[in-house]
């Protein structure tokens, strides 16, 4: 009879951990959608200076890559704020994001 009340326990305690990870995963997708768009939002608007285009070469990412990478490490190179600028062009309006979607689908399916 023990072995049952342990395994009971068991899938008890193991069913509010997986619970517990999935709404983590979900808030932290969520939170880090928000922060790509609003970068990506303030990209977008720096280089535009207000106008409806950019003007080309006014804004390099490179130089700012190279700042975010010293202060935060890795996940802000060239490459990465390039999606991030994309991705605010591609939903300009935060509500249309699918807070369901990770940041991969996002940029694996509108970066081509």
């Amino acid at each position: 009879m023990m072995e049952i009340s342990e395994d009971s326990l068991f899938q008890s305690v193991k069913e509010i951990i997986r619970q517990s990870r999935e709404k983590v995963f979900r808030i932290a997708n969520s939170t880090l959608l928000l922060t790509y768009w609003q970068i990506g939002k303030l990209i977008v608007e720096d280089e535009q200076q207000g106008k409806e285009r950019a003007e080309y070469g006014k804004y390099t990412l490179k130089k700012l890559s190279e700042k975010l990478t010293l202060e935060f490490g890795k996940g802000f190179d060239y490459t990465n704020l390039s999606h991030i600028r994309k991705f605010y062009t591609a939903f300009p309006i935060v509500d249309a994001l699918r807070q369901q979607l990770s940041w991969t689908h996002y940029t694996f399916s509108h970066s081509k």
